[in-house]
């Protein structure tokens, strides 16, 4: 029973002092919390693992509740102008000045879509949000029928019938 009691009492230690440690490194300002700052390997490492357990659990893997259609890629296409270009840029690709700023930097889904990936999985980003980015959840905002308008304009945004592409454009403002 001694060795046992000495293992046990090493494991509490040791996990005290990595928590002592790592308090004292947030505490003295080590790891910076400034946006225009690079986050660490670990710090991506955490932030990219629960992103993508959050998903795989709770994203729909039902099909999208929205018809593929020309009228509602058009009604997306202008959610996406009023609400999603802001950070993720127009069909230009261009990146806006707020989206130069943010850190981690927001993907530019003209250049770089989210096609491949199921609906679900925009529709979960949309909705909630992604924590330790500039993503905000939506929920209080937009209908979840909007959320899956918008989830169906990503899927198909870089196969954009004509109409919908004139209505991101006459939208532009």
């Amino acid at each position: 029973m001694t060795g046992f009691k000495w293992l046990f009492t090493g494991i509490v230690f040791t996990i005290l002092t990595g928590a002592g440690v790592g308090y004292v490194i947030l505490k003295i300002g080590a790891i910076s919390a400034n946006a225009d700052a690079k986050p660490g390997v670990i710090e991506k490492w955490m932030a990219r693992t629960s992103l993508h357990a959050t998903m795989d659990r709770e994203a729909p893997k039902t099909p999208d509740a929205v018809a593929l259609n020309d009228q509602n890629l058009v009604a997306g296409a202008q959610l996406y102008k009023e609400h999603c270009a802001i950070c993720h840029g127009t069909m230009d690709g261009a990146p806006s000045p707020i989206a130069r700023g943010e850190n981690p930097r927001p993907p530019q889904l003209a250049k770089e879509g989210v096609e491949d990936d199921p609906e679900g999985i925009s529709f979960w980003k949309i909705k909630h949000g992604i924590r330790w980015t500039g993503m905000p959840a939506w929920e209080s905002t937009l209908s979840d029928q909007q959320i899956w308008t918008l989830a169906l304009f990503l899927k198909h945004m870089d196969n954009l019938p004509a109409v919908a592409l004139e209505a991101l454009q006459k939208s532009k403002g």
